[in-house]
């Protein structure tokens, strides 16, 4: 049986404060974080919308003109709220019933192998690693619907619970939160990549 249609949203509606420094278009090899990110997904013919704010809109629709850029207007309600925002868009765009790969933008330390271990799932599920949930997270269809009728400000974890899967992915839980997460992202690029 064919799986449903698969879409991806990234999330770069933060504020970043702690690092002074919007996340999304911090420097990653010859791209930025959301390019590269975008650029990874998109590469397995998988459409990608990324949701950002006020302030990282245009700069984002520049980086990435093959995607679709939306504008939370609301960031402040959190990744549930901004989840909402990019699924809204995809059902006025394209109609329901669809699984829904959800990257954070800044949670970039997976694999390919576990990009295209999710991408080929039917059921809602994440990578983990040492016991320990991470991302991406892939929704099923029936878990799309549950976040699309879920208030904006509860927490992903509330509302649906993914099957974890062990990885090998040494960056799993890599968190872009300082100017050393950066350089250690930018160390770790191939690696990232070729991890299985």
């Amino acid at each position: 049986m064919e799986l449903p249609r698969i879409e991806c949203v990234i999330l770069a509606a933060g504020s970043s404060i702690r690092l002074g420094q919007d996340k999304a278009l911090i420097q990653v090899g010859n791209s930025t974080l959301v390019g590269w990110l975008a650029e990874r997904v998109s590469s397995r013919g998988v459409d990608v919308t990324v949701v950002a704010n006020e302030t990282n809109i245009a700069n984002i629709s520049t980086e990435i003109p093959g995607s679709s850029v939306v504008e939370n207007v609301e960031p402040q309600k959190g990744r549930t709220g901004s989840l909402k925002v990019g699924i809204s868009s995809i059902d006025f765009a394209k109609g329901q019933n669809y699984r829904l790969l959800v990257v954070p933008v800044d949670r970039p330390g997976f694999s390919d192998s576990t990009l295209q271990r999710l991408l080929d799932s039917e059921q809602s599920c994440c990578p983990m690693r040492d016991g320990k949930g991470g991302h991406p997270l892939l929704l099923s269809p029936v878990d799309v619907g549950r976040v699309r009728e879920s208030p904006e400000d509860s927490p992903l974890r509330e509302i649906v619970e993914p099957v974890r899967f062990e990885v090998f992915d040494e960056t799993l839980h890599l968190n872009i939160d300082t100017p050393a997460d950066i350089e250690d992202l930018n160390c770790k690029l191939d690696s990232i990549i070729e991890e299985n």
